[in-house]
């Protein structure tokens, strides 16, 4: 892979143009890019420096690499988002920034600074100008990813590290009603283990349980705790929150629940609107008489749960423009679009 040369960096500073893309027909796939990001560091130089943007493709590592061989990585997944005016907004990436170094913490892995994090990000994002999907159109996923990429056979942290972020324009991750079917006997994750961190390890274990849903119809999963099985935890890659009166509770991210940075942008926005915002452990005999039960997350937004079914029993709840989840999802979008106004310092005009 070459770095681009003076000429190239040119060109992509100056690229209006959108690309050639039906934005109406987007999912959330991957719909390959420019350019991407790289940066390496060895057992030698201790911290990384120096990254390049390169031409999207593929790279190579050896194959006793950490991240191919014991699974040590991680990864983050952000947004950029177009401004009516054409600027473009990203949404806490410091948060992202900051919850991978968490992560690196745990799985014994060095990690870009926040103002590397940032850089990267930024330089990804104007690479690919041209993909960043027109205002309410959509939004450009930015996926930084952490890997072990050192020649080490023994079971211990790698020698080598590269940080790597690409990205891709995205449409809606669930398209129709999101109906999820309650996981009783797989457990996403376990106290003491990585399910508060976004290691890459945590979710094919999720692949079978999810297929067999989605073979008979369920659009997701919700997991519960490994520790009683009767409390509710998260789904495959969403947190979760159940209405009640003036009272939204949400599972405490107590290690084995991501933290995510939509579910606490949420729980915010939420307390402002003057609900009362509670993180406890949830029974799952709770979703029975809840109001609204909806979904958050990077790639999801917001979206209400139409329906869960626990043991055979489905419960349906209320959908639509009146529902919380809704005017949720109203505020927390228009303000990563800019088009209300962000009193919290939440974005990032970076064009």
């Amino acid at each position: 892979m070459g770095s681009l040369s003076k000429q190239e960096q040119v060109e992509c500073r100056e690229k209006a143009e959108y690309a050639n893309v039906n934005w109406d027909e987007l999912g959330f796939a991957l719909t390959k890019t420019d350019y991407m990001y790289v940066m390496n560091i060895t057992e030698e130089e201790q911290k990384f420096f120096n990254g390049t943007l390169t031409r999207f493709g593929n790279i190579e590592m050896c194959p006793s690499s950490g991240i191919l061989n014991y699974g040590q990585g991680l990864f983050e997944g952000l947004k950029a988002y177009r401004k009516e005016d054409e600027g473009i907004l990203l949404f806490r990436p410091q948060e992202n920034a900051l919850r991978m170094k968490i992560g690196a913490d745990r799985m014994c892995m060095p990690s870009p600074t926040v103002d590397q994090f940032i850089d990267a990000v930024k330089k990804t994002v104007l690479a690919n100008k041209r993909w960043v999907p027109p205002y309410g159109r959509g939004s450009l996923y930015v996926r930084p990813l952490l890997m072990g990429t050192g020649r080490n056979l023994g079971v211990k942290p790698s020698s080598d590290y590269t940080f790597l972020v690409y990205a891709s324009p995205v449409g809606n991750y669930h398209k129709g009603d999101l109906n999820l079917m309650v996981e009783d006997n797989v457990r996403r994750a376990i106290p003491g283990g990585t399910g508060g961190i976004k290691a890459v390890t945590n979710y094919s274990p999720v692949y079978k349980p999810l297929t067999e849903a989605k073979a008979k119809g369920f659009s997701d999963l919700l997991f519960l705790d490994a520790s009683t099985g009767s409390n509710i935890e998260e789904g495959s890659a969403c947190n979760i929150f159940i209405l009640k009166g003036n009272v939204i509770s949400t599972p405490t991210t107590h290690g084995t629940i991501l933290p995510g940075i939509t579910r606490k942008s949420i729980m915010e926005i939420a307390s402002d609107f003057g609900y009362q915002v509670e993180e406890r452990a949830i029974p799952i005999k709770e979703v029975f008489d809840a109001e609204e039960i909806f979904c958050t997350g990077t790639a999801m937004v917001v979206k209400s749960v139409a329906s869960i079914t626990y043991q055979g029993k489905r419960i349906e709840y209320k959908l639509g423009a009146e529902t919380l989840a809704q005017k949720l999802h109203a505020t927390l979008t228009g303000i990563q679009t800019g088009l209300i106004e962000d009193k919290l310092g939440w974005t990032m005009l970076i064009d």
